[in-house]
């Protein structure tokens, strides 16, 4: 039996493993492996697939699956936590890309409309292929990662309102008649069903699903909410889009959510492969190979307007050039939901045919071109901070240098301290033990918004990036003894580095790092002490692992100091160490421990361990007696039992079996003695 569709989606899938692989080995984004195949099996390649039509529309779940994981991964915490960013940094990069945009492309003799869709398109980046790279490069907390999530968060929230604006634009002009007046009305009450459903209705269903532990069944319950809400919205007017993405946010908002994303995200990556399939099919390369030279000098056109852009914002938020330069090659590519808007825009007729060839082209080369542009940036900086810049474009325009009379007077009187670069978790937790042990400190950081509120909490920091010699050299880095460098940055932490011997030969240098296979590089960088998160996990859990294992804590003591010195090849080859006790069960086979609760009705309540005579009788030994929130170890024979008091007693099992008519009401003996029996 010949199945079209099937026979299609073998071959989709086959040449899609194929692509994907050597996108991998290459460092190129899988979405970039999607559209070549698209281009391969489509009308304009080796016209492999017969039923396109059929493969577009269920390409078209890929998009509200899409929406509808955001939805659900949308967290207003990491929204508020970054919500300065998300507001102001990520309204002005998108607003300021649209309007430049439409200029450009209205002036070169497009219409209105058109170049207005072009610049939305345009000012959307790629959130999965940067935070991917930033996540694999262990920057997303370091000041431009944060920076940059600000902005694709804002991205992510405003494709929406974009999808609603689009077919609007149809016909070269906004209709904001009486129509438009009443889809916005059935908007908003579907809104209001929505927020009654996030409150009472959906999560209600879901306990009730949940409680079944049936997993098909929670399953399909999710699938259900999210295309019933979508079909809500489309059938209104609204876009299948908004309704799916409204969905999410209904279930985020539940204790389901994680849940409900980790069984939606198979099926999300699938039809989501098969929709940039399906937006390959639709790339026509005749221009590329027609005009090369126009078609790169509209790829570098958009790769540099995007850097300016995105860069610039950065600058105007407050910080300095290197952290700008960064953010701004790190957005310079045109991203995934601009594929998806494009598409619903040429199904809109609001895009010609022939601007949306040269938008996917564009589209497909400066997302592969993000992965090397992004590990060419920190070189890109260095030539830059090079330059003879003026001040505040160095150091930010927001740059904070309005100290007191009383914190300048400290600046210059700091001698034989402590510099902490980074104001994360980590620098503040050194700041807190410095302040106990009364070091003196000063610490320098990046945010502008980070220092002035310390600052005026009496906080001794300083706003600055240090891969500048001025910034240190206003830390008094030539006096002080110590710095340590609590920032994930490792370009960074090189260059620092570097210049801080530069100016202090005897500093030393402590840094942090997350990867084991960066620590020979810091050290020839002239660092001191190199700390791997990944090195002191590992030593954590096996010292954890050793004491569970009731292991004696000087051999866990040796054990830490000898992996320390001789490094993490020692943990590969460990020597044999005293041999300690795995279990009690394991070295004593027959001796237990047993916990017992006093009450009132207690025989041994209210009288003294040598009243009971329990070692001599029964030969077990109370090893501890824990009362409220004190703990009693080796309590001697005068050491009295009170109702309340929890018992830990140490013997053989019949033993404890019958010194157990001390310490629980005759009822619960027997009842205990028989479920020892069975």
């Amino acid at each position: 039996m010949d199945i079209p569709l099937f026979n299609d989606f073998i071959i989709i899938i086959g040449l899609s493993i194929a692509a994907l692989y050597i996108c991998n080995r290459l460092g190129i984004s899988v979405i970039v492996g999607f559209l070549l195949t698209g281009l391969i099996v489509g009308p304009h390649g080796l016209k492999l697939i017969e039923n396109i039509h059929q493969v577009d529309s269920l390409s078209e779940i890929g998009i509200i699956l899409l929406l509808f994981t955001i939805g659900v991964e949308l967290s207003l915490q990491e929204l508020w936590s970054v919500r300065k960013g998300v507001a102001i940094g990520g309204s002005l990069q998108v607003l300021s890309t649209i309007l430049v945009t439409t200029g450009i492309v209205y002036y070169l003799g497009i219409s209105i409309t058109e170049a207005l869709f072009v610049g939305f398109l345009i000012s959307l980046s790629s959130t999965a292929i940067v935070l991917k790279i930033l996540q694999g490069k262990n920057e997303i907390n370091t000041p431009h990662g944060k920076m940059s999530l600000a902005i694709l968060i804002f991205q992510d929230v405003i494709i929406v309102p974009m999808m609603l604006v689009t077919p609007l634009l149809a016909g070269g002009e906004l209709n904001l008649g009486s129509s438009s007046l009443l889809i916005i009305a059935k908007g908003l009450g579907i809104i209001l069903l929505i927020i009654v459903s996030a409150k009472w209705i959906v999560p209600g269903i879901l306990y009730q699903v949940a409680r079944t532990r049936n997993r098909e069944l929670f399953l399909l319950s999710v699938i259900f909410i999210c295309f019933s809400i979508a079909w809500l919205t489309a059938s209104v007017g609204l876009s299948l889009s908004l309704g799916a993405f409204l969905a999410g946010l209904i279930i985020s908002e539940s204790e389901y959510s994680h849940q409900a994303l980790s069984k939606i995200l198979p099926f999300r990556d699938i039809f989501l492969g098969l929709f940039f399939v399906s937006v390959g099919m639709l790339l026509d390369y005749t221009f590329i190979l027609q005009y090369p030279i126009i078609f790169l000098l509209i790829v570098v056109g958009v790769i540099v307007f995007k850097s300016l852009i995105a860069g610039t914002v950065t600058f105007i938020m407050g910080y300095p050039i290197r952290t700008s330069i960064l953010v701004g090659l790190a957005l310079c590519q045109v991203g995934e939901f601009s594929l998806i808007l494009s598409k619903v825009g040429l199904d809109a007729n609001v895009i010609s045919d022939s601007v949306y060839q040269i938008f996917l082209s564009v589209s497909v080369v400066t997302m592969a071109a993000t992965s090397f542009i992004v590990d060419f940036s920190p070189k890109v900086v260095d030539s830059v901070s090079k330059l003879p810049l003026p001040h505040k474009l160095k150091y930010g325009y927001q740059h904070v240098s309005n100290e007191s009379e009383s914190e300048n007077h400290m600046l210059e009187n700091l001698n034989d301290h402590l510099i902490i670069l980074g104001y994360g978790f980590n620098g503040r937790t050194i700041a807190k033990a410095a302040k106990v042990a009364g070091i003196p400190y000063i610490v320098i950081e990046t945010n502008p918004d980070t220092v002035k509120s310390e600052r005026s909490k009496g906080e001794p920091i300083i706003y600055g990036d240090a891969t500048h010699e001025l910034v240190l050299e206003k830390a008094n880095i030539k006096s002080a003894r110590i710095m340590v460098l609590a920032i994930s940055d490792f370009f960074a932490t090189r260059q620092v580095i570097d210049i801080a011997k530069s100016l202090n030969p005897k500093l030393y240098i402590i840094t942090r790092t997350p990867y084991m296979k960066d620590i020979d590089l810091l050290y020839e960088s002239g660092a001191d002490e190199v700390i791997s998160q990944e090195f002191e996990t590992s030593i954590e859990i096996f010292v954890r692992l050793l004491k569970k294992y009731l292991v004696p804590q000087d051999s866990i003591d040796r054990f830490i100091a000898e992996v320390r010195s001789e490094g993490y090849d020692m943990v590969r080859n460990l020597p044999k160490y005293t041999h300690g006790h795995s279990d009690l069960k394991m070295n004593l086979p027959d001796i237990d421990i047993s916990t017992f609760k006093l009450n009132k009705r207690s025989p041994s309540a209210n009288k003294c361990l040598s009243e009971l005579g329990l070692r001599q009788k029964y030969g077990v030994t109370v090893l501890a007696i824990e009362r409220d929130s004190e703990t009693i170890t080796n309590p001697h024979g005068d050491t009295k039992l009170f109702p309340g008091d929890i018992v830990i007693v140490l013997g053989k099992p019949d033993h404890l079996a019958e010194a157990q008519a001390f310490f629980v009401e005759k009822d619960k003996v027997n009842k205990f003695f028989w479920e020892y029996q069975h």
